[in-house]
């Protein structure tokens, strides 16, 4: 059991530098949010998923539009893919730090507001041969 594990871990640390990859840490919106729009863009090629954010009104299309282009120049500079052959294999959105403020209420009471933060992933991949 433990065997199949350390392999599968191995295995996963030699093919963690092949993909390009883009993070985008403390973005000021919620994860909930976020995740809709990565639902709209998975497993697309970027000039295909570049467009759907550029019509999608969500207010969240903007940083992760931003974060696609920064993998995409990831992918161009650093690991020498064409952009053409590249498509999105993974995103996610995780919860980062909660920024609690507080609001008055009747009767000298307050609220806390909690003003969430996302850490937002996007992993690109190449088209294999044969088509994806």
């Amino acid at each position: 059991m433990a065997t199949k594990e350390k392999d599968r871990a191995a295995k996963k640390k030699e093919n963690r530098d092949k993909r390009p990859r883009a993070v985008a840490r403390y973005v000021r919106m919620s994860p909930r949010k976020v995740k809709a729009v990565l639902d709209l863009i998975r497993g697309l090629p970027v000039a295909e998923a570049d467009a759907v954010l550029m019509g999608s009104p969500r207010g969240a299309s903007e940083p992760v539009s931003k974060l696609l282009h920064s993998a995409i120049a990831n992918a161009e500079n650093n690991l020498e893919m064409a952009a053409d052959d590249l498509y999105i294999a993974e995103t996610y959105a995780d919860q980062g730090p909660t920024i609690k403020r507080f609001r008055p209420r009747a009767q000298g009471r307050a609220t806390r507001i909690r003003k969430r933060t996302s850490h937002i992933t996007i992993i690109l991949d190449q088209k294999s041969k044969g088509g994806q």
